[in-house]
């Protein structure tokens, strides 16, 4: 072993000096000694067989652990995961789906993608892929998605049941490269209004937000709601690049700095395409990091109004470090500001993150979430905006202009039950599959009803979710226990499940931009932000 442990640290001055080009970075030959001892050792002498790449994962998460909490490491596998939404595409079969107790159902193929240009249709069954059987077989949804996805070019033979077709009929599918949006929606919430909801800030949303945009002016948007609820960040440079098209030249969008990384300053390059209508953005405790920067900004420069809650408050710059095996380090090297100079990232210990994961639950008990009152931030954490002069706060968040507290009786306890297992969605994939024709005939596959019939707007106006439909589900959460307390909370669950049912339909058969319109009308975030803008 002392053979194997000199010839390891021969090896290491090198390793060192490379390292230690950044200065202020730099390692000591001695602690990198230590540690390749300490693994070396490790695998050579204890008392039972290690796992030698496991042990240096361990070590590594260790570090990491003790630092603070958005800084991380991940598997190759992780790693591919992670950046799939982010890059804004991957290579595969092009479906968007839901599981239906133990098999793959279709809800809707990717426009002009390979299952479509095949014939695949919404509603159809996967039940084998390459003539090996996914239905029936308690086979994982992380398993199906291996077997279907694969390198752009390369064929998959896919076995499918369809409705009135008695025989499995089968298709083979080139895959290819199938994006991945990080708009979910956006239309005209009002004639002269638009709205995007914007799920995440990936190398595409900067794209995407400018075809939203481009779409909106088109329909004769004036104003502007940009839905940031929920949204948990991503890239910072397509924060950037959005608040670019709002803000005039020269404005400060975002500065970042770190103790071994210079300042550096993302400014408005004056070329953006919403300069003059007014912005309003909806924020939630879920908006977080690439959110809180637009947000931020937004409020910072007066550029708009900002409505909902307080943001998570994320202010940490991670760098991706990438090792040999394909794994990554993100290490957290600086903090992000704001326009006044507010660093939005909430207080943590090092090594406590199981203290920082609890913060969410610690505010919505402490009435965070439904009385603004209860929230309370020291002066020394009072900024002004840049030209009203406002006074904000920096210190976890950006706080909202106008506060909308979480209506905590919207969905009852029974309501929460049944959507946490999968009674509600179930219903509804059923639903949907069995009455798609019917629905599509009646209301035409345009949602905008260039096909002659009335659209989502018809369906909005005309259909209700049948009763049949609510008796089923509450029979099956009699049957796994699931039951309201009293007459009075199914009566709530009930108005509740109609309008939630109504635009899950809705996405089935059209897409998410249909669910939007009908779940906004009923949000108060949505609701306050319109009311701003004179449109309620």
């Amino acid at each position: 072993m002392k053979k194997i442990i000199l010839a390891l640290l021969m090896l290491l001055p090198a390793c060192v000096g490379t390292m230690a080009q950044g200065g202020d970075t730099k390692v000591r030959e001695a602690e990198l000694q230590k540690l390749a001892i300490a693994i070396v050792a490790t695998k050579q002498l204890y008392v039972d067989s290690v796992d030698g790449k496991k042990l240096v994962e361990d070590a590594i998460r260790g570090m990491i652990e003790k630092l603070d909490p958005h800084s991380s490491y991940s598997t190759p596998k992780e790693v591919k995961a992670f950046n799939e939404p982010l890059q804004g595409n991957f290579e595969g079969v092009g479906v968007q789906f839901n599981m239906l107790e133990d098999t793959l159902l279709v809800v809707q193929t990717i426009n002009d993608g390979p299952s479509e240009k095949v014939g695949i249709l919404a509603g159809d069954r996967f039940v084998s892929v390459n003539d090996t059987a996914i239905a029936g077989v308690q086979m994982s949804k992380e398993e199906i998605m291996r077997r279907l996805r694969g390198p752009k070019g390369t064929k998959v033979k896919i076995g499918v049941k369809r409705n009135g077709i008695k025989d499995i009929v089968y298709f083979t599918v080139v895959r290819d490269k199938i994006p991945l949006n990080t708009i979910d929606a956006f239309y005209m919430i009002r004639p002269t209004v638009g709205y995007i909801k914007v799920s995440s800030f990936g190398a595409t949303t900067h794209s995407e937000f400018l075809n939203a945009l481009k779409s909106l002016k088109e329909s004769g948007m004036k104003d502007l709601i940009i839905d940031l609820e929920d949204n948990g960040g991503g890239y910072l440079q397509a924060a950037a690049e959005v608040l670019n098209e709002l803000l005039p030249e020269n404005d400060l969008l975002v500065y970042t700095e770190g103790r071994a990384v210079r300042r550096q300053e993302f400014r408005a390059r004056g070329n953006g395409r919403f300069l003059d209508g007014r912005v309003v953005v909806l924020v939630n405790e879920y908006s977080a990091s690439a959110a809180e920067i637009v947000s931020g900004a937004i409020q910072d420069q007066d550029r708009g109004t900002i409505v909902g809650r307080r943001t998570f408050g994320k202010g940490l710059v991670q760098r991706p470090i990438d090792l040999p095996d394909g794994s990554m380090i993100r290490l957290t090297v600086a903090h992000y500001y704001t326009p006044s100079g507010r660093c939005i990232q909430k207080p943590y210990e090092k090594g406590k993150i199981k203290d920082y994961a609890m913060d969410l639950i610690n505010r919505y008990k402490h009435g965070e979430f439904t009385n603004a009152d209860s929230i309370h931030f020291a002066d020394s954490l009072k900024y002004e905006t840049l030209k009203k002069h406002r006074t904000i706060y920096g210190g976890g968040g950006v706080m909202p202009d106008f506060f909308v507290p979480l209506d905590t009786t919207k969905y009852t306890k029974f309501h929460r039950e049944l959507s946490a297992k999968s009674i509600v969605l179930n219903a509804n994939l059923r639903y949907a599959e069995k009455h798609r024709k019917e629905l599509i005939k009646t209301y035409g596959k345009d949602a905008n009803g260039a096909d002659g019939k009335g659209g989502i707007e018809a369906f909005i106006r005309e259909y209700e979710i049948p009763q049949s439909m609510i008796d089923e589900i509450y029979a099956e959460g009699k049957k796994q226990k699931v039951e309201p307390k009293d007459e009075t909370e199914r009566e709530q669950t009930t108005k509740a499940l109609k309008m939630q049912l109504k635009a899950l339909v809705a996405r089935d058969i059209w897409t998410m931009t249909e669910f939007y319109k009908i779940m906004n009308e009923d949000s108060d975030i949505v609701k306050c932000a319109l009311k701003q803008l004179g449109e309620m």
